[in-house]
């Protein structure tokens, strides 16, 4: 474009590109002329081009030109400042942007500041700050709650958040959110920049960056790259019915990791990477140096494999999402996922860690794990192919996140309701936020609320003569730092034999059997029967940090135990599938024999459309079955079954148990479930009366209130010279929500709680538009046998009995026997267990 010419690049700088060879790309000059119309920006360019230089050019032009830098007072505090979601990504960009520096001579200090970073850096960095400030949204939040921030951040210019994707929904983004809006009230004319690689909906995310309306964001989006090569491994020329690790393809995968320099193998799951990890050694004839890296690792270890990449001294990494982002850890020749990537977004990330040159595509491989997962791979490749991204969530700001936020302004300074609540509503997540319930909010950090009032510790902020709010003292000021961020681990249960005294008063009574994570129980109910350590347990209740469990008389599971992935399916890639599964004409780009499966689940059953449900029934054994097929993700199929068990309760078929994958849903019973009135088995009025039943027995509203008992700063974690254990944190907050409910239901911390809970693990939104969808679509097929598309979802019973490898058998030994029954070579028989 005639006005991004190189007029807009100082000698200095263009002279730079020129000894490199390079040109600067449009997009660069188009942020330079941003930056001069004084105008925030949000820029949307691939990977490869130079996106992060982009961000950080307007900065550097201006600092060669600001002259000599005065050691104190006016013009000698932060330019910029970067905020990364990232630790290491804020390492990677030290490194890189020191290269421009150090080759043009230009007389500019950066340095990082992290949670690792040195106490005696951070002290020195307060009283000499570096002109480029790299960060964490942790960092930003301590700097917030620090005395001195108003004065430190006076000078400052710029604040370029990257990967902004990734943060900038949920609480995190939240309290990034609230921290911008500080800073432009230390510094009113500072600019905001966002970096992207993959938005869908880029005005949802200038509408987040602005203070105030979305246009004040201008858009500059980068010229297109390379189109990516992608290309998805038929293992032997098929694809399995069922199964989620992608284990039968590691041969292969093992033979195309030879072939290329460093490959990336991406997978969804902590347990996942593990699993592919040793599978590859146990093949590693050749000894190829291959290496893990997730977040369950020591840092010292990710910092070891990190450091080899960068060095060249590996052929291949497992990994998880700790290396979705923008880290260029040396030349990467090949991205492979490992079973399905869950959404369009989220490949399109992992492939870019590939190649990272514009104007050469990226390969990429997937490894469909099931039938079913190659539609998702396939899906996946057409939405990469078409440039189209996950589609994004509206965003309301949560209360605990604000809590903590008006905590840290008391510690930093007095402040005026009037004028924060201001300060707040140029907020985007908060643009709605009224005075009465911001004033809750308040309340909340000065007394814990009504039913709390009474209780010395809660009272954290008092009211000056001049009327302001302030921190009530230093201690309680030390302690809220010690606690910043969103970021709560999830915390373990031992699972222990337990019985119930007279009285129904639960007692440990046995031994510990071992230890899972308490999302895994927080949706149970006293009695559901689940598989652990190869038994079947019946769950009885929590107390402190114990599962209380008792063996089940009854060998048949009620609660699935083994999951698939962390990431339920994206909306927009399950609709692509539904799309796919409905169009004949699509099936030609199928592998053949998924293409037979689909004309045989036609020929048997039913093809699923996206304008209804396919709900099946049939008998195997001794067992009736319901399996439907809404393409809405884990997390929501789970609780339409929690919510589904409870009316089939009611209507006397004795339901037993269920599982779900990503795709499907099955629900067995005593009695058949073929004469039920299916409309009104999937009335949307479960999210009423039948929800708040289970969640009154449940144990998720106790754990989720922990959670947003620990963000808003009720209850802190770490204290000086100690740090609370989980036992101890869960008996605090576990007390807290009994009183609460009994003397304040409505407080605001059991409120946001319960938002928090139909967000997040129940995915209450996604269920509630699939039951609006197909209110008056469901197609009931009653079948004599197991339709091939239920073959998936049944193996999984199976499964649940062992753990190890008796389990990968049972699910093969599952599978053909069920594939049998479906193909008509055997007569209906009763699920391997």
């Amino acid at each position: 474009m005639p006005e991004f010419s190189l007029t807009a690049l100082p000698p200095l700088f263009a002279d730079w590109f020129a000894s490199r060879g390079w040109a600067p790309r449009r997009h660069q000059l188009e942020m330079i002329v941003a930056a001069e119309a004084g105008s925030h920006a949000l820029l949307v360019a691939p990977t490869g081009g130079g996106k992060t230089l982009a961000g950080f050019l307007p900065s550097l032009i201006d600092l060669a030109e600001r002259g000599t830098r005065p050691e104190f007072g006016p013009g000698s505090g932060v330019h910029t400042l970067y905020v990364s979601p990232l630790k290491a990504l804020t390492t990677d960009v030290e490194r890189n942007l020191m290269t421009p520096i150090r080759e043009i001579g230009l007389n500019i200090h950066v340095e990082s500041r992290t949670g690792d970073t040195k106490q005696s850096k951070k002290q020195r960095q307060r009283e000499f700050p570096p002109d480029i400030l790299l960060t964490t949204p942790e960092q930003l939040a301590l700097f917030c709650a620090w005395e001195g921030s108003r004065a430190y951040f006076s000078d400052l210019k710029c604040i370029v958040l990257d990967e902004v994707h990734a943060i900038w929904s949920g609480k995190r983004g939240d309290l990034l959110n609230l921290g911008l809006a500080r800073l432009q009230s230390f510094s009113p004319g500072l600019r905001r920049v966002g970096l992207s690689a993959t938005i869908d909906d880029p005005d949802l995310i200038r509408g987040w960056l602005s203070p105030v309306e979305p246009e004040a964001v201008r858009l500059v989006k980068g010229d297109p790259g390379a189109p990516a090569i992608v290309d998805v491994l038929i293992s032997e020329g098929k694809v399995p019915w069922a199964g989620h690790t992608g284990q039968h393809a590691i041969p292969e995968v093992y033979a195309t990791i030879k072939k290329a320099g460093l490959s990336l193998i991406f997978v969804n799951t902590r347990w996942q990477a593990e699993f592919v990890f040793q599978s590859l050694w146990a093949i590693n004839d050749d000894d190829l140096p291959i290496a893990l890296h997730h977040g369950s690792l020591a840092a010292e270890q990710r910092r070891k494999v990190e450091a080899a990449m960068a060095r060249g001294d590996l052929r291949a990494v497992v990994c998880t999402s700790t290396l979705d982002l923008g880290i260029d850890w040396g030349d990467v020749d090949l991205v492979i996922q490992m079973a399905a990537p869950k959404g369009a977004s989220r490949l399109v990330q992992r492939i870019g860690r590939a190649n990272h040159r514009l104007n050469e595509p990226s390969r990429a491989l997937m490894v469909p794990a099931s039938r079913f997962e190659m539609l998702e791979c396939q899906a996946a490749r057409e939405a990469v192919a078409d440039n189209a991204f996950d589609w994004e969530p509206h965003h309301a700001g949560t209360l605990d996140t604000l809590a903590q936020h008006i905590m840290g302004v008391a510690c930093a300074e007095a402040f005026d309701m009037e004028v924060l609540y201001e300060e707040i509503r140029g907020c985007a997540p908060y643009r709605g936020l009224s005075w009465e319930t911001f004033e809750e909010v308040v309340d909340l950090v000065a007394t814990g609320g009504y039913a709390l009032r009474t209780y010395d510790r809660f009272a954290r902020i008092v009211r000056t003569k001049e009327g302001r709010w302030k921190v009530r003292t230093a201690q309680i000021a030390q302690h809220h730092r010690m606690n910043v961020g969103t970021i709560v681990t999830a915390a373990t249960l031992n699972v222990r034999v337990g019985s119930r005294r007279a009285g129904g008063k639960l007692m440990v009574s046995g031994r510990k059997v071992g230890e899972a994570e308490e999302n895994y129980f927080e949706q149970m109910s006293p009695g559901d029967t689940f598989v652990f350590a190869g038994q079947v347990w019946a769950f009885q209740g929590i107390t402190g940090t114990d599962a209380l469990v008792t063996h089940a008389q009854d060998k048949d599971p009620k609660i699935p135990s083994w999951g698939g992935s962390k990431f339920p399916m994206s909306t927009s890639l399950a609709t692509r599938v539904r799309d796919m599964i409905q169009d004949r004409d699509h099936w030609r780009v199928l592998p053949a024999d998924v293409q037979e499966w689909l004309e045989l689940q036609e020929a048997r059953s039913a093809i699923p459309d996206a304008a209804s449900m396919l709900v099946e029934t049939f008998q195997r054994g001794t067992r009736h079955f319901l399996v439907a097929y809404p393409f809405e993700g884990g997390l929501a199929h789970n609780t339409l079954c929690m919510l589904l068990t409870r009316r089939l309760d009611r209507a006397g078929v004795g339901p037993l148990g269920f599982v779900c994958t990503d795709y499907s849903l099955a629900i067995w019973s005593i009695k058949p479930m073929d004469g039920l009135d299916f409309e009104a088995l999937f009335q949307p009025d479960m999210l009423g009366d039948d929800l708040e039943a289970w969640l009154e027995e449940s144990f998720m509203m106790k754990r989720t209130f922990r959670n947003c008992a620990l963000i808003s700063g009720l209850i802190e974690r770490r204290q000086p010279g100690a740090e609370k254990s989980g036992r101890q944190v869960t008996f605090s907050t576990d007390l807290i929500y009994d009183v609460l409910r009994r003397h304040q239901p409505d407080h605001l911390l059991l409120r946001t709680a319960r938002a928090d809970a139909a967000a997040g693990l129940l995915d209450v939104a996604r269920l509630g538009q699939l039951l609006t969808r197909i209110a008056g679509q469901i197609r009931p097929v009653a079948l004599s046998r197991a339709s091939p598309f239920s073959v998936p979802v049944l193996v999984q019973i199976g499964r649940e009995r062992v753990g190890g490898d008796a389990a990968d058998m049972i699910l093969e030994n599952a599978a053909e026997d069920l594939i049998a029954e479906v193909m008509n070579e055997a007569e209906p028989g009763v699920v391997a267990a």
